[in-house]
């Protein structure tokens, strides 16, 4: 959907982004917290003491009980580096921080956040994109389309939907304007505690 496009043009702006994909990177490599427990259930994902992400991926890719198991070792990882991410974000006086987080919505944590930005492009674009990535083919890009939800809902429950679908200057004056409603919506909220 060109998350990542988006997720850097805050930055930009100034405003912290914990990224959950590269904090997964970052558990998968060697000396990684989740490579030892992900070794337990899956071994043959394991390579130099590194998670292997194309081979984990073929070993859970359409079994139900795979990926349960595997969410189950790896989410409470990444929801404390969230919570650690936020705590420093707060020491330095941070007052607006953004979680890059896929499968927001099939997780049913959209609640836990004060507004949710979506990042849309058109399926044909979203497919290109998607087909173009390393180690992905067209079975692994169905098979992730149909464990989420739709893109026209995420779009209707989303507060902001960031479209990528367009020019890449187009995309920026979308997400300045986001990060400047988001602004004004925390100094709003700072002044009323």
């Amino acid at each position: 959907m060109g998350k990542s496009t988006v997720s850097q043009m805050i930055r930009d702006e100034g405003v912290p982004v914990f990224d959950a994909d590269a904090t997964v990177h970052e558990l998968y490599t060697k000396g990684g917290r989740a490579v030892p427990m992900i070794a337990n259930h899956f071994p043959d994902a394991i390579v130099d003491d590194a998670v292997e992400r194309t081979r984990l991926s073929a070993l859970v890719l359409n079994d139900h009980d795979a990926i349960r198991l595997l969410e189950n070792i790896v989410h409470p990882l990444v929801h404390d580096e969230q919570r650690r991410f936020l705590e420093a974000a707060e020491r330095t006086g941070a007052a607006l921080v953004v979680f890059d987080i896929p499968l927001l919505y099939e997780g049913d944590r959209a609640n836990e956040f004060d507004a949710v930005i979506v990042v849309s492009a058109p399926a044909a674009v979203q497919r290109e994109r998607a087909l173009a990535r390393p180690g992905m083919s067209r079975e692994k890009f169905e098979a992730i389309l149909a464990r989420q939800v739709p893109d026209q809902e995420k779009r209707r429950r989303a507060d902001f939907v960031v479209s990528t679908g367009v020019s890449l200057e187009d995309t920026r004056v979308a997400v300045k304007k986001v990060m400047s409603e988001l602004r004004r919506r925390a100094e709003q909220q700072a002044g009323n505690s």
